[in-house]
């Protein structure tokens, strides 16, 4: 376990030195990204999201961590549980239950629970030859977390996005954006906006890169502009591995991080599970 908190939380403030330490993290993931094997699947690890909900009367799991570092420290998630769960037609409910953490370079290390994030995809158009799926995902931000250990954010908070999405064989690229409510009696609310572009380069691997922005209406809070690059592993159509990493190009955060095992329920799995074990 220390071992596993040394490598980690100090890897942004590696990133963070000279000329030859920055060259020897872009070597290795530009190697990552080309063995590492990935399927077309939108949204994680990426923060731009899609319209795609999760077929009905299908999930999907998730366990993940994701890491951010800035000025201050590092914190993030060691893990958070998602599930994605497609209640009816074009419609999918989802969830997110953290374990998160909180370490400032000065100060002291908090682990503990994190704020659950609840929400619902509905895809209202579907995707056509000539134009794209549409769909909203509203997210509510319920502040389970520790506002004191800085493991949460003290206060519910409301994402209202609308998300675009277009294939072409192997490409697909989708974004859009939302609006950030703060429910506090001063809120600094914020509008997201993100757009994410990926390739199948076999059944197997898919690589991505996305762009994003915060843009926060107020002069003492500064706007974020990011980037992050993923991969996703296929191992079969059950078991997949998910990975991005990222900086800012504005704003205060340095680093990100996500990591994530992805298990889907797909129709194949149904056949199967109902051939051994009977029906679900």
């Amino acid at each position: 376990m220390e071992l596993k908190m040394f490598t980690v939380l100090n890897f942004p403030r590696f990133f963070s030195g000279g000329s030859y330490c920055k060259q020897c993290y872009f070597i290795v993931i530009q190697l990552v990204c080309f063995f590492l094997p990935i399927s077309t699947i939108a949204g994680p690890p990426f923060r731009t999201d899609d319209p795609e909900p999760v077929d009905y009367h299908h999930w999907e799991f998730y366990g993940a961590s994701q890491i951010a570092s800035d000025q201050d420290g590092v914190s993030g998630t060691a893990p958070h549980v998602e599930i994605n769960y497609g209640l009816f037609h074009e419609t999918q409910i989802h969830v997110i239950i953290p374990l998160s953490f909180n370490y400032p370079h000065s100060g002291n290390f908090a682990y503990g629970p994190g704020d659950i994030e609840l929400g619902l995809k509905y895809r209202f158009v579907n995707e056509t030859s000539s134009s794209p799926q549409i769909g909203v995902f509203p997210l509510i931000e319920i502040p389970t977390g520790s506002a004191t250990k800085l493991l949460g954010a003290g206060h519910a908070q409301i994402f209202i996005p609308l998300w675009v999405q277009k294939s072409w064989g192997s490409w697909t690229t989708y974004g859009g954006g939302g609006y950030l409510v703060n429910i506090t009696p001063d809120p600094a609310n914020s509008w997201f906006v993100g757009w994410e572009t990926q390739h199948d380069l076999s059944e197997f691997i898919t690589i991505g890169a996305e762009i994003f922005s915060t843009i926060i209406p107020s002069e003492s809070l500064e706007n974020e502009l990011a980037f992050n690059i993923g991969t996703i592993i296929n191992f079969n159509d059950n078991h997949h591995l998910l990975f991005s990493t990222g900086r800012d190009i504005v704003g205060h955060n340095d680093f990100f991080l996500y990591v994530a095992y992805l298990l889907m329920q797909t129709r194949k799995a149904i056949r199967i599970d109902c051939n051994g074990i009977g029906k679900r």
